[in-house]
């Protein structure tokens, strides 16, 4: 039989890389052909020279394999570029591991997902698959464009809530603190430069401006967010501080309210050398303008505990300068 793995162990020395390689061809049984067969896949989230997600599919004894930049499509409206790469052995289903660098792919592998998939169409330049997975599941199609680049489409309705509007709500200012102070959880305000930064795919558009934060969204992996923050100056560094979550793993947070998305933020575990989050005093309006005021920052941010996230000025957030009067 032809050897479908000649170009992958051609790329790979097994005495450098963990990864499969077998010596020589298998004997394997082909994957029978036409709609309502199929097989294995696995999906591996690959920490390269670039942030991917490689899809790999049972088929005439091999895997054949696809480098998804951005991981699969959860809206039907947006198409994922997809590179066909070399087909890989059916070791390769359950490989996970550290591929050392300098070697070809580089870098951390994790499986991200693993199931069976329904074949409705094999072609040269079209496969239709129907995946059965923990975390990926549903219809899509990958398909050869001009040259040798595909493209991978989901044929299903999508599978999460679009991304709220990046626009951020805004604290409306007053003298003092509000009356009713343990409905308010107290944050610092920053001074700093306002940012919302959504993470889809592990990238953010939020780098084009602030460079450093490709590696937070590439911490994220697959997990969509929008972060909203402050970058600051702390150090000698710039820093984003994240004080709220508008979208979170597929769901918009908007119509939660505060205590409900500052939950979401904590679990997040945010805390690096360039991004952290904020620190936050529920009911604290007296303690938290004092630190304020000795620290040389412009106020505080009184957030009502039970407000949704309104994008423009809202009255749920209050800014109170860190000079004046104390009292309520």
């Amino acid at each position: 039989m032809a050897d479908k793995l000649s170009r992958y162990r051609s790329k790979r020395d097994p005495s450098r890389t963990p990864e499969p390689v077998p010596a020589e061809p298998a004997e394997r049984p082909g994957t029978p052909e036409g709609p309502g067969h199929g097989g294995a896949f696995v999906i591996q989230e690959h920490h390269a020279r670039s942030l991917h997600w490689d899809l790999r599919l049972e088929h005439d004894g091999v895997l054949a394999s696809w480098a998804i930049p951005k991981g699969l499509p959860a809206d039907p409206a947006v198409n994922h570029l997809a590179v066909h790469t070399e087909d890989h052995p059916m070791e390769y289903l359950t490989f996970h591991g550290e591929i050392p660098a300098g070697e070809y792919g580089g870098g951390a592998m994790t499986i991200w997902d693993h199931g069976t998939y329904e074949s409705e169409k094999w072609s040269d330049r079209e496969v239709k698959v129907v995946l059965r997975g923990s975390r990926a599941s549903g219809r899509f199609v990958l398909f050869r464009t001009d040259g040798k680049n595909w493209m991978i489409h989901r044929m299903d309705p999508p599978a999460r809530d679009p991304f709220p509007p990046l626009e951020p709500m805004l604290p409306v200012e007053r003298a003092r603190p509000p009356r009713d102070e343990e409905e308010y959880a107290f944050e610092f305000a920053w001074g700093g430069r306002r940012t919302l930064v959504p993470i889809d795919g592990g990238r953010t558009d939020a780098a084009r401006a602030y460079p450093w934060l490709r590696s937070l969204a590439a911490s994220f992996g697959s997990r969509s967010a929008v972060l909203d923050g402050e970058v600051v100056t702390l150090g000698g560094a710039e820093v984003l501080v994240c004080y709220d979550l508008l979208y979170d793993d597929g769901r918009s947070l908007l119509a939660e309210p505060y205590t409900a998305r500052r939950a979401a933020l904590e679990a997040l575990g945010l805390s690096a050398a360039r991004w952290q989050t904020a620190p936050s005093w529920p009911g604290q309006a007296a303690p938290v303008r004092r630190a304020a005021r000795e620290q040389g920052l412009p106020g505080v941010v009184a957030k009502r505990l039970d407000s949704p996230y309104e994008p423009g000025p809202s009255k749920g957030w209050l800014l109170i300068p860190s000079s004046g009067t104390s009292g309520k």
